[in-house]
């Protein structure tokens, strides 16, 4: 059974909800998100209180009730607060430069790597080049832009070198030992 789809979610003030032909639409001061819903799950809109049901126990029913409540609770957090992922830049020279929607990553290679931002996210820079703080209202887009910086140039566990979420931590491995 699913704990989570069963919980209610709180709507802020200044935040609106709508669902109407299988499209759950979320609207707030931030901006707007669309999510398409499949068949069998329904949202009951109480005032400020949602409800996420489902028609049914079948066992895909069951694992999208709690994943369209997920889905709905993280749009509605985004479009009233937003949401932040940091990355950090570990190496000698590593750095970041903010152009406008482009970010300019000298991260080793023999030539600085543009990152074209995606519209909703934008980016700050700070502590000497080497911290990225990414902030916006959709978590998906967020973290799979956040994901798609770190691939530069992923971590490595022998010297630390390269770009890591900043809560992450890198579990460094001994080389080899000398004779």
């Amino acid at each position: 059974m699913s704990r989570i789809g069963f919980k209610e979610i709180k709507v802020p003030d200044k935040v609106e909800v709508s669902f109407k032909d299988r499209m759950l639409k979320v609207k707030g001061p931030k901006g707007e998100l669309h999510q398409d819903v499949r068949d069998g799950i329904e949202f009951d809109i109480q005032g400020q209180a949602i409800k996420v049901t489902r028609k049914n126990d079948s066992k895909t029913l069951k694992a999208l009730h709690g994943l369209y409540r997920s889905l709905l609770n993280n749009m509605v957090i985004g479009v009233h607060e937003g949401y932040t992922r940091k990355l950090e830049l570990n190496g000698v020279g590593y750095k970041a430069q903010l152009k406008g929607d482009l970010i300019n990553i000298a991260v080793g290679y023999s030539h600085p790597v543009d990152f074209k931002l995606p519209k909703g996210i934008t980016c700050q820079v700070e502590d000497n080049n080497t911290k990225l703080t990414l902030s916006g209202f959709d978590k998906q887009l967020i973290g799979e832009t956040a994901a798609q910086i770190r691939r530069i140039r992923p971590p490595e566990p022998y010297k630390k070198k390269g770009i890591k979420y900043a809560e992450e931590v890198i579990r460094t491995k001994a080389g080899k030992s000398a004779k």
